[in-house]
């Protein structure tokens, strides 16, 4: 039997989920895990490296990525 602070916790991880989703947030871990499962002995971008990646791509092509700017 869950107890609701069991639920309350499940929910909230739920969330968070959605939220690291819905902003990008989680390009990054997402990223990552693709690379690794690929090739585990494939280099890997740094955070910063993969973000400014990301940032040149949407400035050359807008339809890549939402920019309001």
């Amino acid at each position: 039997m869950r107890t609701s602070a069991t639920k309350v916790r499940d929910r909230l991880s739920r969330i968070r989920w959605y939220v690291r989703e819905l902003t990008g947030e989680s390009a990054y871990d997402n990223y990552v895990a693709h690379v690794r499962g690929h090739d585990p002995e494939a280099p890997v971008l740094s955070r910063r490296a993969f973000e400014r990646m990301r940032t040149d791509r949407q400035e050359a092509d807008p339809r890549e990525g939402f920019r309001c700017c």
